[in-house]
C-alpha cells in the first residue's frame, strides 16, 4: 500500500481532494497535519506531495474501520458499513465519503449540523450552499424542512443526490454557485460552509436570498478571518450577530 500525503487539513485542501479520488485513492483520511491518500500504486498527481509505502497490510478495510459514527444532538452521521452501531433513539443520516467533503468528522460540519438543530426547521426552506455531500441538506430535511443544496463542484453534485437517494430523502441538488439558484429564493435558512473569503464576496447574495426575517448559519471560518466576516454583515445589516470557536474553526450566525 503506499500512502501520499499532503500538508493541511481537508478543508484547506478542499480543492486538491477531488483530483486525489479521480487518480484512484481507495480512502482519504486527515491525521497530524496532513491529508493523506491510500493508493494500490504510485501515480502521478498535479501537485507536490510526498509519498510513503507500507507494508502489506489491508488498509482501506482499517481506513473504514476507523471511520466511526459520529453524534451531534439528535443526529448521528454514520458510513453505510456502520448503520448497525446506531441506536433507534437517533435521527440516523447514512454518509458514504465517496468524493466529496461533508461526513461530519470534521469542526466546520458539525457547528453547521449543531446551528441547524437549534432552529424551528419544520416546513422552512432552506438552502446548504457549498453541499459537498449534501449532509447539511440532509440534516434540514431530516428536520422537516424543504431543502436544498447547490455547489460548484461536478463531482460532489451525483454524490449529495446519491446520499439523498440512500437516505429516502426527495431534495433538489444543483451544480453551481448561489447566484444560479437565486431564483429560487426567498430561503428562510442558509446554511453555507465556506472560507471566509468567500463568505464575504457572497455576503450580499446571502443578504438577497434570505426572507425578511431569515437566519444564516456560517462555518469554515478560521479564527484569524473572522473580523472580514463580521464586517461584512455589518455591511449587509444583518442582526443578531453570534460566534462560537471550536479550536481554530469559527461558527457565526445571524439574522436578517
Amino acid at each position: 500500500m503506499h500512502i501520499y500525503q499532503l500538508p493541511g487539513t481537508f478543508q484547506s485542501l478542499d480543492a486538491e481532494t477531488p483530483a486525489l479520488w479521480e487518480a484512484g485513492a481507495q480512502g482519504l483520511e486527515e491525521a497530524n497535519g496532513f491529508v493523506k491518500a491510500y493508493f494500490s500504486q504510485p501515480v502521478e498527481l498535479p501537485f507536490a506531495g510526498e509519498w510513503v509505502t507500507l507494508e502489506d497490510t489491508d488498509w482501506l478495510e482499517k481506513w473504514k474501520a476507523g471511520l466511526d459514527p459520529v453524534t451531534i444532538g439528535r443526529i448521528t452521521v454514520v458510513p453505510s458499513w456502520k448503520q448497525a452501531e446506531v441506536p433507534d433513539s437517533q435521527i440516523k443520516l447514512v454518509i458514504d465519503p465517496g468524493m466529496a467533503f461533508g461526513t461530519g468528522h470534521h469542526a466546520t460540519t458539525q457547528f453547521g449540523i449543531e446551528a441547524l438543530q437549534r432552529l424551528e426547521l419544520s416546513g422552512k426552506r432552506v438552502l446548504d450552499v457549498g453541499a459537498g455531500t449534501g449532509l447539511l441538506a440532509m440534516v434540514a430535511a431530516k428536520l422537516g424542512a424543504k431543502a436544498y443544496g447547490v455547489d460548484l463542484d461536478p463531482i460532489t453534485v451525483p454524490i449529495a443526490r446519491e446520499n439523498a437517494e440512500l437516505n429516502g430523502l426527495e431534495l433538489e441538488f444543483f451544480e453551481g454557485v448561489l447566484e444560479d439558484v437565486l431564483h429560487l429564493a426567498p430561503f428562510d435558512v442558509l446554511v453555507c460552509n465556506l472560507f471566509a473569503e468567500l463568505h464575504m464576496l457572497l455576503m450580499p447574495q446571502y443578504a438577497e436570498a434570505l426572507t425578511d426575517d431569515g437566519q444564516l448559519i456560517l462555518t469554515g471560518i478560521l479564527a484569524d478571518r473572522l473580523e472580514m466576516v463580521l464586517d461584512a454583515l455589518e455591511r449587509e445589516d444583518f442582526k443578531n450577530v453570534k460566534t462560537e470557536r471550536s479550536g481554530e474553526w469559527m461558527l457565526c450566525t445571524a439574522s436578517r
